[in-house]
């Protein structure tokens, strides 16, 4: 997944579910995104963080 269609995903996640999205990229160099609460990888992975409560 590029990074366009991973932030894209992770904003409609984020507004969707109302929680913190986490944007990583994982070991194969693809994207991934899940809630940041269940991501339990290295910190230096993570791209970018989507916050629905942030202003």
């Amino acid at each position: 997944m590029s990074f366009a269609d991973a932030h894209a995903f992770a904003f409609s996640l984020a507004a969707t579910l109302m929680v913190s999205i986490v944007i990583f990229r994982a070991g194969d160099g693809t994207m991934g995104v899940m809630p940041a609460c269940e991501y339990d990888g290295e910190n230096d992975t993570i791209v970018d963080e989507l916050d629905p409560f942030a202003p």
